[in-house]
């Protein structure tokens, strides 16, 4: 996969990249019958299938985990203090 490639993944939205990765993984199912029926010429397209499916939820788990990063560093103001003491 060309990094070009990658970044317009990259940029697509988590509910995106999920409707990506189910089209993803019934062009495998599609790509294993016809192998097993002797259709199939190129047989690496199903490695490189798999491959973009990989990216697909590696690129999910990071824009995961920023979100949570970002959550924990929002100041969180439950009342207010005073400054006066005792």
């Amino acid at each position: 996969m060309k990094n070009k490639q990658k970044q317009e993944l990259k940029a697509r939205s988590i509910q995106e990249l999920g409707k990506l990765i189910k089209d993803s993984e019934v062009l495998i199912f599609k790509l294993r019958l016809e192998k097993s029926q002797n259709k199939l010429k190129n047989l690496k397209s199903i490695f490189f299938e798999r491959k973009k499916i990989a990216l697909m939820l590696t690129t999910i788990n990071d824009k995961a985990k920023l979100e949570k990063i970002d959550q924990k560093e929002k100041p969180k103001i439950k009342g207010k203090r005073s400054t006066k003491t005792k």
